[in-house]
């Protein structure tokens, strides 16, 4: 990364990390993804059942491989058939995992879901909340946050999945109404009654989409 870009991320981190504070949430900033996982696993207890939606920055860190070679109880949903009853077991997890479409500089997660079993559980259920988050998912503001999500995240998303929407077609949200759309539910996090519930690992690293 270039050397004017790791600076400024620098800085704007220390901003990123005051306003989630603001909003009763935990911040902290590894400057690689080394670091990241070190300050991940700091913050999960060995014994620990643990789980997550779908969050590529998750695995990036390497945090899934040490998880599951670790002393925790690591729930891998791609191990149940049974796809509802692994996310159902996210509600009474220790630890969910996480990423986020988009953020702002003052502290806001949105996230944006289909079946809406991760922000479902970001919002309720699991003990503690700990996203994976590369400085280039920041934002200047809730606006700009929210056209990320929807015209750069929820596209590329998409052509993950068999679907048929337009997104996938165009590369660009249509707004669309298709019985496939994996744009059914929009989450923003701007603030967390649950002092300690919700940790934010900022990492200096493209990480995700």
């Amino acid at each position: 990364m270039n050397e004017n870009m790791i600076k400024r991320n620098d800085l704007l981190s220390e901003r990123i990390i005051k306003g989630l504070r603001s909003r009763n949430m935990e911040g902290y900033y590894a400057h690689d993804r080394e670091e990241a996982l070190k300050i991940a696993l700091g913050l999960i207890e060995e014994g620990s059942s643990v789980t997550m939606g779908g969050a590529v920055s998750v695995h990036e860190i390497g945090l899934v491989d040490a998880l599951k070679n670790g002393n925790y109880k690591f729930i891998d949903r791609d191990e149940y058939e049974d796809k509802k009853q692994a996310a159902l077991l996210a509600y009474s997890a220790d630890v969910f995992l996480s990423s986020c479409n988009a953020m702002t500089e003052d502290g806001m997660l949105v996230n944006i879901d289909g079946n809406s079993n991760r922000i479902s559980a970001i919002a309720f259920g699991p003990d503690r909340v700990v996203f994976i988050v590369g400085m280039n998912k920041v934002c200047r503001d809730l606006d700009a946050a929210m056209k990320r999500a929807r015209n750069v995240a929820a596209p590329i998303n998409a052509q993950k999945f068999d679907i048929k929407t337009p997104c996938k077609l165009t590369g660009s949200c249509m707004d669309c109404t298709q019985p496939d759309t994996i744009c059914c539910q929009f989450l923003i996090t701007r603030y967390s009654r649950h002092k300690g519930r919700i940790h934010v690992i900022l990492v200096n690293d493209n990480l995700g989409f």
